[in-house]
């Protein structure tokens, strides 16, 4: 979920991501999460203690004003965003090494058919 503030409208949140604010707990499906106080004011949900709380991952990319939500990770969140070595052929066949675009920001885009 893309987001251009650290509040977002609670329906706009169960959109996005399927967790409803009701009252001070979130809930998705059967599983209900009370909420630390102060994380809900009326319609305005706190992105970060909501993500703190879920163990959602939660970048920011402060040069564009822009923060990122991923999904709850159920405590198996990455500890670095230091991406392993990959090497694989581009279009042309030659080999491609991510370790050439350090320093810059990338975006990995995986697919598995099952």
């Amino acid at each position: 979920m893309l987001l251009d503030s650290l509040t977002v409208d609670r329906d706009e949140l169960a959109r996005r991501t399927g967790w409803e604010i009701k009252g001070v707990t979130a809930c998705k499906g059967d599983a209900c999460v009370p909420l630390p106080a102060g994380t809900v004011r009326g319609n305005a949900v706190d992105v970060a203690a909501f993500a703190t709380r879920l163990r959602m991952p939660l970048v920011a990319d402060t040069a564009h004003g822009l923060w990122s939500l991923g999904p709850e990770s159920g405590g198996r969140a990455l500890t670095t965003a230091a991406a392993p070595d990959l090497e694989l052929p581009d279009l042309d066949g030659k080999m491609f090494s991510l370790r050439s675009l350090r320093g810059q920001k990338v975006v990995l885009v995986a697919w598995a058919s099952w």
